[in-house]
């Protein structure tokens, strides 16, 4: 996009051909090292790979607590205890408890590897997208909307355990419907519509007998998302006080995310 009128132009542009301000080459192209195989591997920023080390370092101790409990198999399923004592979404906890730190703590919890390596790749690969267009402090934003959303919307559709990071993913997959629906353009419109075939996709597989897919989270988390990032917008380069809004809800969701983390040790030492 041009960094003046942030209108989408060709990346062999170097005037932009709508507000004639002359452009440089893209962030990504003056990155060292350069894009892996070609650019089939996107680059995962820092905040997502902040992401990416919570939900690896978490699964790393949900599988050994499991496993010292005596589920073999914990690689591959964790066992329902062990979730919930590490932060799972359950009706009776919130609601009966008071423990809504969990809207949170849920997201970072994935129930085998198979769950998180789904979740990690479509992550490294949206979330970069996301990250790169919205900048950090959207990015953050969106994505704890997205997850409290999501285990809202679950929590008032079914009494389950529900755990996941794919609460935040919609949430980051509405945010680029969002950017096609803000940018009235044929780009707008080729990213609106592979979003929204992602969402029919993954909505569609969520139906499917046996998977066990939390549907009402996925479709929380698109619509917080999606209203989120419609309001944001993208950065704009000139430091306004809306610029520096969108810092301080970064920092509160960074605040409430460490918080529901101590709650959840808090709670996790009283259990075990």
């Amino acid at each position: 996009m041009c960094p003046h009128c942030r209108a989408f132009i060709e990346t062999s542009d170097r005037v932009c051909p709508y507000c004639e301000t002359q452009v440089g080459p893209r962030a990504v192209d003056r990155r060292v090292p350069k894009e892996i195989l070609g650019g089939f591997i996107p680059h995962a920023h820092f905040t997502v790979t902040m992401i990416l080390l919570i939900n690896f370092g978490l699964f790393a101790a949900t599988v050994i607590y499991s496993m010292r409990a005596g589920n073999g198999d914990a690689f591959w399923g964790i066992d329902g205890r062990t979730l919930f004592d590490f932060g799972a979404k359950l009706r009776i906890a919130i609601l009966g408890y008071g423990q809504w730190w969990r809207l949170v703590t849920a997201g970072f919890l994935h129930g085998g590897i198979l769950h998180l390596a789904m979740n990690s790749w479509v992550l490294f690969d949206v979330g970069a997208q996301v990250e790169e267009i919205y900048g950090a402090r959207r990015l953050i934003v969106i994505y704890f909307l997205a997850t409290v959303f999501g285990f809202l919307a679950s929590l008032f559709w079914s009494d389950s355990l529900s755990i996941g990071a794919s609460a935040g993913l919609m949430g980051l997959i509405g945010a680029m419907i969002a950017l096609g629906m803000r940018h009235q353009s044929p780009m707008g419109a080729a990213i609106r519509g592979m979003y929204i075939r992602w969402v029919i996709y993954i909505l569609v597989l969520g139906i499917l007998p046996g998977l066990h897919i939390d549907n009402a989270a996925h479709i929380g988390g698109l619509a917080g998302g999606f209203c989120c990032a419609y309001l944001a917008g993208t950065p704009k380069l000139v430091q306004t006080w809306g610029e520096r809004f969108w810092g301080v809800a970064a920092g509160l969701c960074i605040l409430l995310t460490a918080v529901s983390f101590i709650q959840m040790y808090r709670w996790f030492a009283i259990t075990s």
